[in-house]
């Protein structure tokens, strides 16, 4: 479960068209005040690893800021679960089969059709706050290199939903309390062969499984070892 948050209603702020939802959810932390930041379309969308994230009409493009008391760092992990699950809990509602790719990428039918983007904020040993990105493709267009290797709701559905509806859907879902049981059942690819990026380090392992607290069990060259998401990313 979650710390304890501070209770207070989150201010919910749209644009139209901004640069980042994350960078201003940024700036406002020193407000104190949970807050909710969407946008219609992002010019400079920000994905894991400084990535950039394709961010046209059409998508849901949210940074939700929460504050926290006597919430132990030890437990961060599960902030990002708490966000894949609703993620994927959104996506069934609308008819999909969504898997997760450790840690937390978004997969339907082999594409991703989600990313997701945290950044927490320690004091001491606790997580003071957290800043959790989405960019989930409902309608927008894909630029033709992401077409292989991405998709969308209207394009795994054939059907056109509302961009604000998913929105809500999804906020109201991602307020619901965690349960890592949930998160484990949608983890995909457990058994696929995989690269394992260490910084510029590529090497290739099985995937074997993810435990309670979201470290990841692989076998490299005979060996098994648990693996972090702070330490390394995945390739399948």
């Amino acid at each position: 479960m979650y710390g304890l948050k501070r209770k207070n209603t989150p201010k919910r702020v749209h644009f139209e068209r901004i640069s980042s939802t994350q960078d201003y959810a940024r700036e406002k932390r020193g407000e104190g005040r949970d807050l909710i930041v969407s946008a219609t379309v992002q010019t400079g969308g920000k994905g894991t690893k400084g990535r950039s994230f394709e961010s046209q009409e059409g998508g849901v493009y949210i940074s939700k800021l929460a504050f926290y008391q006597e919430f132990p760092a030890k437990n961060a992990f599960q902030i990002m679960a708490g966000a894949a699950t609703a993620v994927c809990e959104t996506l069934k509602g609308l008819g999909l089969s969504p898997v997760i790719k450790w840690p937390n990428d978004i997969f339907v039918n082999g594409k991703k059709i989600c990313g997701i983007l945290i950044e927490n904020v320690f004091s001491g040993a606790n997580i003071s706050s957290s800043i959790v990105g989405i960019g989930l493709n409902i309608h927008n267009e894909l630029s033709p290199e992401l077409q292989e290797i991405a998709t969308t709701v209207e394009k795994e559905t054939g059907k056109h939903f509302s961009v604000e509806e998913v929105k809500d859907s999804l906020l109201e879902a991602l307020e619901k309390p965690v349960c890592m049981e949930k998160y484990l059942s949608y983890i995909g690819y457990i058994g696929s062969e995989a690269i394992l990026c260490f910084g510029d380090e590529r090497i290739p392992a099985t995937l074997l499984s993810v435990d309670e607290q979201g470290g990841l069990f692989v076998e490299i060259e005979g060996e098994r070892k648990r693996l972090t998401s702070t330490e390394v990313s995945v390739r399948v």
